[in-house]
C-alpha cells in the first residue's frame, strides 16, 4: 500500500498540471488541512501518526480536487467520530472500542489512501472525470464501512456471519447486523450527495457512488470473514482494499452505462 502511494505521489509532483493546482489551491490546502489535522488530534480523533498522515492525504486531496474533496473527506471524518463515540462504553465491555488515542496513521492511510491516489490520477492521468468518480466511491466506502460497524456494535443488536448467517457476536469479524447495515447505506447516501453537491461528481452518477459504496461496504465483511478471521489480512489491509473495490466498482459501473 505505502509504495503504490509513494509512487503515485511521485507522478504527482511530475505532472505539468500540478504546477497550476498548486497555484490555486497551496495556502488555502496548507492552513485548512493543517488546522483540521490539529482539530482532529485535540479531539483525540487521531493520535499524532494518524494526525500527520491525514494532513498530507488531505492535502494531496485538496490540490489535486480542491474544496470538494476536502469536504467530502471531513464529511467521512465528522460521520466516523460521531459513531465511534456512540455507545463507547457498550463497545469497551464488548471489547471492539477505538483505543482512546485515537486513530493511527495506519487507520488513516487504509480509509483515505485509495481516495488520494484517485486524487493524484485525476490530475496525472486522462478521462479525470471517471477518477473523481473513483475517489467518491472510495470515500462512501470508507464512510459506509466506519458507521456501520460502529453503529452496528452500539446497537448491541444480533449479528450475522456474512458468509454462512450463522448468529455470531456483535464486532465480529465479518459480522454484520440490520441496524449496522441500514446506518452503512444512509451514510453513502450522505457522503454521494456531499460529493455531487461539491461537483466531483454528476448528479446522473451519484447512484454509482451509493452503489460502489455499499457494495465496497459487504466486501469489506466478506473479506473479513474470509480472510481477516484466518489472520492472512490485517483490519488496516481490509479496509483499503474495500476502499479500492469501491473505487474500481465505480469505474466498471460507469463504463457500462
Amino acid at each position: 500500500m505505502y509504495l503504490i502511494l509513494e509512487y503515485l505521489i511521485r507522478l504527482f509532483w511530475m505532472s505539468p498540471r500540478v504546477a497550476a493546482a498548486l497555484s490555486h489551491h497551496f495556502w488555502p490546502a496548507t492552513v485548512i488541512t493543517v488546522g483540521f489535522g490539529v482539530l482532529a488530534r485535540l479531539l483525540r480523533a487521531v493520535d499524532l501518526s494518524g494526525a500527520i498522515a491525514g494532513v498530507i492525504v488531505t492535502w494531496v486531496l485538496f490540490v489535486a480536487a480542491g474544496p470538494a474533496a476536502f469536504a467530502a473527506v471531513a464529511a467521512v471524518f465528522v460521520l466516523a467520530f460521531l459513531t465511534t463515540r456512540l455507545g463507547y462504553r457498550h463497545k469497551q465491555f464488548l471489547g471492539t472500542a477505538e483505543r482512546r488515542g485515537g486513530r493511527t496513521a495506519s487507520q488513516v492511510l487504509a480509509n483515505l489512501g485509495a481516495a488520494a491516489a484517485c486524487g493524484v490520477l485525476f490530475i496525472v492521468a486522462s478521462r479525470p472525470e471517471l477518477w473523481l468518480l473513483a475517489l467518491s466511491a472510495a470515500l462512501a466506502e470508507a464512510a459506509a464501512d466506519t458507521v456501520s460497524s460502529e453503529y452496528g456494535q452500539a446497537s448491541g443488536s444480533t449479528a450475522y456471519m456474512i458468509t454462512t448467517w450463522e448468529v455470531v457476536p456483535v464486532g465480529t469479524d465479518g459480522g454484520i447486523s440490520l441496524p449496522g447495515t441500514l446506518a452503512g447505506l444512509a451514510a453513502s447516501i450522505l457522503l454521494s450527495l456531499v460529493c455531487a453537491a461539491g461537483g466531483l461528481v454528476s448528479r446522473r452518477w451519484m447512484a454509482i457512488t451509493f452503489a460502489a459504496g455499499i457494495l465496497g461496504m459487504f466486501a469489506d465483511s466478506y473479506l473479513g470473514a474470509w480472510l481477516e478471521r484466518r489472520r492472512r489480512l490485517t483490519n488496516d489491509q481490509v479496509n483499503f482494499l474495500s476502499t479500492v473495490i469501491a473505487a474500481a466498482l465505480a469505474l466498471l459501473l460507469a463504463h457500462s452505462l
